[in-house]
């Protein structure tokens, strides 16, 4: 391993913040960093505290008239007919006080993310508050004001000519990144989230697949609900490093949203902590493989932030610094959280295996995730070559 990863963090992120019932809940990456902490996972060297954009940084992707809007939300000015119009407002992104302050402090650290990759002073760095990537262009969605990872891949164009390979595995479907780019061959996204047919966005099909020059270079695995760890990781692997291959990136981006767990309360996949070792544990090795190790990691979502966030980020982490935590978690961390908990806190790092009953239709589900990967792989590579020939 080259120099340090590194982990951008500071309670400042407890600012995107849009109230207290609301399940985009900032104390998950506190939590979270302090079991990393109790681990012995990171230095104090390793934590870096995050740096706001300027508005000016967010234009190249924001249109003029969303940021006046997320201004003039936070500053309360603004009536509920004028923010609908910009996704702002609704019981999913209401608005709050402070809120393009807040904003552009997560956008400004994962900006920075790719800054510290760049100027060589870490080849990976995992920024925890990222990974907001519903924001549209002209719209903020989903708990996303807007889009942290097209701001950063953004930069990273214009300042440095590079192609960007974008990983999603959210249980959501990755649309903002993907509208942003979808017409850019310089920018692959692949997402692999829970179908849309139940599930918001409701986008994210197959056919999904770019459109004028960038077209092949969207690509959507849309998998079944109750899909479990075998056939994610089956459809992850063989899907992910062809392409990758193929596409020959500068630099690699995952958001690493862990609302696929079984325990998630807001969607339907049922994966366990063994998926969550091996999607970094493979875009660790595609990075080292074609990146010369740049890797940025930003969070996304997750729920259950008492025993899934802590967890799932704790092993990407851990994989970015090639350890391995133990398996038996730290009693303090427990004694320090339990009385904020509602339910009990895990004692292990990793889910037992048989800890999640089987699902019925599981056969069922495999087959149908095996014609999803065919279909959405039939010529991609092909047309990702084709491009890629001088």
């Amino acid at each position: 391993m080259g120099r340090p990863p590194l982990l951008i963090y500071s309670p400042d992120f407890h600012t995107y913040r849009f109230g207290p019932e609301h399940p985009f809940n900032p104390l998950r990456i506190e939590v979270t960093v302090d079991l990393i902490r109790r681990c012995g996972l990171i230095t104090p060297t390793q934590i870096v505290p995050p740096e706001a954009c300027t508005r000016e940084e967010l234009r190249p992707v924001h249109s003029e008239a969303l940021l006046d809007a997320i201004e003039g939300a936070g500053e309360g000015r603004l009536l509920p007919e004028q923010l609908r119009p910009f996704g702002l407002g609704d019981d999913d992104t209401p608005a709050f006080p402070g809120m393009g302050e807040a904003t552009r402090l997560v956008a400004g650290a994962t900006l920075q993310g790719a800054r510290l990759i760049m100027e060589g002073k870490a080849d990976h760095v995992f920024q925890i508050a990222g990974g907001l990537h519903h924001g549209h262009r002209n719209r903020a969605s989903g708990f996303c004001v807007v889009n942290d990872a097209a701001v950063a891949i953004s930069f990273l164009q214009r300042r440095y000519g590079i192609k960007v390979a974008y990983i999603d595995t959210d249980a959501h479907h990755g649309d903002g990144v993907q509208s942003i780019f979808y017409d850019d061959p310089t920018v692959l996204t692949i997402s692999i989230h829970e179908t849309g047919r139940y599930l918001f966005p409701g986008t994210g099909h197959v056919e999904e697949r770019g459109r004028f020059d960038g077209y092949g270079f969207s690509i959507n695995l849309p998998l079944e609900a109750y899909t479990e760890d075998d056939s994610f990781i089956d459809l992850y692997e063989r899907a992910v490093a062809p392409l990758i291959e193929a596409f020959q990136p500068d630099l690699l981006i995952t958001q690493n949203g862990c609302d696929a767990h079984y325990l998630d309360p807001l969607t339907h996949l049922a994966l366990t902590t063994r998926s969550f070792e091996a999607v970094p544990r493979l875009a660790h090795r595609l990075a080292h493989t074609y990146c010369q190790g740049r890797w940025l990691a930003l969070g996304g979502g997750g729920y259950d932030h008492w025993r899934v966030v802590p967890r799932a980020w704790s092993l990407l982490w851990a994989e970015m610094n090639e350890c391995s935590p133990a398996e038996e978690i730290p009693k303090d961390w427990q004694m320090r959280w339990q009385s904020q908990s509602p339910v009990s806190l895990p004692s292990r790092m990793r889910d037992e295996p048989g800890e999640y009953p089987p699902i019925p239709r599981r056969a069922i589900i495999e087959d149908k995730n095996r014609v999803t990967l065919q279909r959405a792989m039939r010529d991609a590579v092909d047309l990702i070559r084709a491009h890629n020939v001088p």
